[in-house]
């Protein structure tokens, strides 16, 4: 069994346009998505970092910057690359993710099962969990987005 930690965060755009995606799934209903070369979406980004953790292989950085010059921007293509990498089943995956906003609640079990079937897993592997933050940080004041990422590999 390998174990590995993901994190990424991402600031709010400044202007409005650009769509908001967590884990996969479109969020209509914001203004704008975040700053990033690519659709920014941290969900993903936060678990294909989890997933360079476990490989050594990382992808986001250089690769993602590659594939961005290239017109690229879905990050499903990055996690994807990122698996080719993975050897051993995925066990489990669990997020924490810690915003203002958008209402991550309603949203879970579209956001589960879009991953699971990224990892090809079950959408009871996927764990998914949300926070404000209180208003304590940057994240919870609203001014972006925050998200750990946790994978178990193995049988």
């Amino acid at each position: 069994m390998k174990a590995a930690i993901g994190q990424d965060s991402h600031r709010f755009e400044e202007t409005a346009g650009k769509p908001l995606i967590l884990g996969g799934i479109l969020f209509p209903e914001e203004k704008c998505g975040l700053s990033a070369n690519s659709d920014g979406d941290v969900v993903l980004h936060a678990l294909t970092n989890a997933v360079s953790g476990i490989t050594g292989v990382n992808i986001l950085g250089a690769p993602a910057d590659k594939l961005c010059k290239e017109g690229i921007t879905d990050s499903r293509v990055y996690l994807k690359e990122a698996l080719k990498a993975l050897k051993e089943p995925v066990s489990h995956v669990s997020f924490s993710i810690e915003a203002a906003h958008p209402k991550i609640s309603p949203r879970i079990p579209e956001m589960k099962a879009s991953i699971a079937s990224l990892l090809k897993i079950d959408p009871s592997q996927v764990g998914i969990t949300a926070t404000s933050g209180e208003g304590l940080t940057a994240f919870g004041q609203g001014l972006g987005i925050s998200v750990f990422c946790i994978m178990t590999t193995g049988e």
